[in-house]
């Protein structure tokens, strides 16, 4: 849908390919070229299922070769060219970007370009539960084997690989506990043996994150949450690097993959202001961690940037900043008073899915979705999302709730 972009004049310098220009320069024009956009600052929707031809010889001509060409529909449009061009831009040393309808979806894309029947996949055990679903049910069916490892194993990693494994699926940091693996350990291992390695990059994205840069192979987001970013659209993206962009365009195309050119438009509108909201995001969420970190209703905060997290060190090393997305335990205390604590909050919603403008809370229970480790905690844990409201006000909700626990705990 995306290979590496070239703009008009064929330079490979013009607003599609913003080189090596800072983070926030970077998102607003990559992806604009010229003859998507026809004079307006934004690529329009271009909504279409069948392309008209003026010859029978011109419809052959253009099934030789589709990319970025109007061909039929689900090979995509200026719309979702225009994000997938972005989005390699955004990767330094990427080859092309694959848009889908969701996140689970680009996994499962991300996966099936890599592995076939009889092989062996090995997937970190704090990995987004879906992630764990897909590898256990439907992969399975597939003939293929899914093995859990600790997500602080790092080099230890090659104990674990044996003749048939050929991948390596990873998610930095854990979306409920927030393990942060030894990523450039996993990875030189995985070059050295010839496997694949595939991230879920959706809480850093590639400008916390450059995760071709560091050597893997298929980055994946759930476009969904910070690059759309005001939960209205479901989105997904596989960004490959050298050498894995031909077979994970054959594997989407041979399953029907397509996104929307709406949800393609609105991820490339939210694209545009990534970096300043990251940016907050950062602020407010560091805030409130720092603040819940000195609470005596809270056991721990499992944010990265702080340094009881586990895997901090990495973090500090590897990661160029931190998103919105953290989660505490509580310092004793049963379901009951975490529900009383999240049923009460005023400024925080109660649902799945993060990265949008408003804040969530949502109770969480690791231990349901790990199989080789197994996590002790002091007690219940509440993920956080935070949003763009004043985090002082956030806190306050939060105090209030954390008084509530405390009656009940």
């Amino acid at each position: 849908m995306g290979r590496r972009p070239v703009d008009a004049e064929g330079d490979g310098r013009g607003v599609s390919d913003p080189g090596d220009r800072r983070d926030a320069t970077r998102v607003v024009g990559a992806g604009r070229r010229a003859e998507w956009t026809r004079g307006v600052v934004s690529t329009p929707v271009w909504r279409a299922s069948t392309i008209l031809y003026d010859s029978v010889a011109e419809m052959r001509a253009a099934g030789a070769d589709t990319h970025h060409r109007l061909f039929y529909g689900r090979r995509g449009t200026p719309t979702q060219w225009s994000l997938a061009d972005a989005l390699t831009a955004l990767e330094p040393g990427a080859e092309g970007t694959f848009l889908y309808c969701s996140g689970v979806a680009a996994i499962a894309a991300a996966l099936l370009s890599v592995l076939n029947p009889g092989d062996d996949l090995l997937v970190i055990d704090n990995a987004y539960d879906p992630t764990r679903s897909l590898t256990t049910g439907l992969l399975a069916r597939l003939g293929i084997t899914a093995r859990f490892f600790d997500p602080m194993i790092g080099a230890g990693i090659a104990d674990l690989i044996r003749d048939n494994t050929r991948a390596i699926m990873l998610e930095s940091p854990g979306s409920l506990t927030f393990e942060v693996p030894d990523l450039p350990a996993i990875i030189a291992v995985a070059k050295a043996q010839g496997i694949a390695t595939l991230l879920d990059n959706t809480w850093a994205t590639p400008l916390l994150f450059p995760a071709i840069a560091r050597g893997v192979d298929l980055t994946i987001m759930a476009c969904t949450k910070y690059v759309v970013g005001h939960s209205d659209a479901m989105l997904g993206s596989v960004t490959a690097g050298p050498g894995r962009f031909a077979a994970l365009r054959d594997t989407s195309f041979q399953l029907g993959q397509v996104a929307s050119p709406d949800d393609c438009w609105l991820g490339s509108r939210g694209l545009r202001t990534m970096a300043v909201r990251l940016a907050q995001h950062e602020k407010s969420a560091l805030k409130i961690a720092r603040w819940l970190a000195t609470r005596p209703e809270v056991a721990q905060v499992r944010h990265p940037a702080l340094p009881d997290c586990p895997g901090h060190a990495h973090f500090v090393r590897d990661f160029k900043g931190s998103s919105g997305l953290f989660s505490f335990v509580l310092n004793g205390g049963g379901d009951a008073a975490r529900v009383a604590l999240i049923d009460g909050l005023d400024l925080f919603g109660i649902g799945y899915s993060w990265g949008g403008f408003e804040s969530l809370a949502l109770p969480c229970d690791p231990h349901r979705y790990r199989s080789a480790t197994t996590p002790d905690f002091a007690g219940p844990i509440v993920r956080l999302s935070i949003g763009l409201e004043d985090p002082d006000d956030l806190i306050d909700d939060l105090a209030a709730g954390l008084d509530r626990f405390r009656t009940l705990a």
